[in-house]
């Protein structure tokens, strides 16, 4: 059920990975589709990518983030029309999240750098402040990390040239510590960081975040569901925790990714712990 927020800030924002059953659950896909968006069906009652804005506007929520495998087409006159739709809603599109690509293949790199630039031109056309890629796949080593490094200053040059700030995300094999992700980054002023808080886990995932936090100018805010309704809000208010004690200023996005298939009411949840944060003091 879609209730609005009374009273609106661009901090908050949602990613369609969190509408992805609203969508039609359309399959992620990458490199191996040379380009081309793959033919696919959508679920029966799916929400138009068309039609999205408005329901967010309406929900109470201004700013957008859309998975890369959520667009239908990448024909201009569809992104043109994509553009149109969020500006009369007044939803921003904060990031295009590339979810496919590995710019530390080791032997496919290139292509898959080509099919990434392919992605940031489709960022640049529909107006996206940021575009979002992986560090890569490869498993930890020195030279994974320099592969890594180099390949998002290239693709960083190539995003500011269309207007679009690249970030990358502690996320898949290579940037699963701390250190990793400080390493790939360093130099790299023109690359921003968004910090999952579902990404990392265990007993050292707290202390972890903690150290990529003052770099990160993001957030998916990602709460657990253990079943419809039931938040594990604890760890939710931990994370939200280290987001105000490292002083962090970035927009919150909601990640919903729980068991029922009402992701409004999911996120409807999660916004109510965030917004507490960002309007009040906790307790």
């Amino acid at each position: 059920m879609i209730s609005t927020n009374p009273v609106r800030t661009d901090r908050i924002a949602v990613s369609t990975w969190s509408l992805h059953r609203t969508l039609g659950r359309l399959p992620n896909y990458g490199p191996e589709a040379n380009g081309t968006v793959p033919q696919r069906t959508a679920t029966p009652g799916a929400l138009s990518l068309l039609d999205l804005p408005a329901k967010l506007a309406a929900f109470g929520i201004h700013k957008v983030e859309i998975c890369h495998f959520h667009l239908p087409s990448r024909e201009p006159a569809y992104l043109d029309q994509l553009r149109n739709a969020l500006a009369e809603a007044d939803v921003t599109l904060w990031q295009l999240l590339i979810d496919a690509g590995d710019i530390t293949h080791p032997t496919q790199a290139e292509q898959e750098m080509a099919w990434i630039e392919g992605w940031l031109d489709v960022a640049g056309r529909l107006g996206a402040t940021r575009a979002r890629v992986s560090g890569g796949r490869a498993e930890p080593s020195s030279q994974a990390l320099a592969m890594s490094h180099a390949g998002l200053a290239r693709l960083a040059d190539y995003a500011q040239q269309r207007g679009v700030r690249l970030m990358t995300e502690n996320w898949q094999n290579l940037l699963t510590k701390p250190e990793y992700v400080l390493t790939v980054l360093n130099g790299l002023d023109h690359i921003g960081l968004l910090a999952d808080f579902g990404n990392w886990s265990g007993p050292t995932k707290y202390a972890d975040l903690a150290q990529i936090l003052p770099r990160a100018e993001s957030a998916h805010a990602k709460a657990y569901f253990t079943g419809p309704g039931q938040m594990n809000q604890d760890d939710y208010e931990r994370c939200l925790d280290l987001c105000r004690t490292t002083a962090f200023t970035g927009p919150y996005s909601l990640i919903y990714d729980g068991p029922d298939n009402d992701e409004w009411t999911g996120l409807q949840l999660e916004r109510a712990v965030v917004a507490k944060y960002l309007y009040s003091s906790r307790g």
